[in-house]
């Protein structure tokens, strides 16, 4: 039978500083992409409250299949009004991100290019001291 190993104080704390920087290296991320300009005109919620009234006028004559498709449309809508209203903090996230940037892209071997590809700016790897030869 196999003996059980203790893992060392050191070697804890090392996962428990690892899950954490992944998790605010993550969460910056994901902040990122949720807030990344998209293309084509800009919805507000005035345009997606003007859309979901149209879809209750459509509704009295619609056929049943377009009755679906207009149902489907406005639960859709009214999800995408709650996403709106749901503000994401990118000050925090960025500082946090630049608090364990340089730890995380260390461990993991991670450059300065693949970074700028998934969207990090290059003033926010310069404040977490990545350079370009990192």
């Amino acid at each position: 039978m196999a003996e059980k190993r203790e893992m060392s104080d050191e070697h804890k704390a090392a996962l428990a500083r690892g899950r954490v920087e992944g998790r605010v290296v993550r969460e910056y991320l994901e902040g990122l992409r949720a807030t990344k300009p998209k293309r084509g005109r800009k919805r507000t919620p005035e345009t997606v409250n003007a859309r979901l009234e149209k879809i209750d006028d459509e509704l009295t004559d619609a056929s049943p299949m377009d009755e679906l498709l207009l149902i489907q449309e406005r639960r859709d809508l009214q999800a995408e009004l709650e996403s709106m209203a749901q503000t994401i903090d990118m000050d925090a996230l960025e500082d946090a991100f630049v608090g364990v940037a340089k730890s995380y892209s260390d461990s993991k071997k991670i450059s300065y290019a693949s970074w700028r590809d998934v969207g990090v700016e290059a003033s926010v790897l310069k404040r977490a001291n990545i350079n370009r030869k990192d």
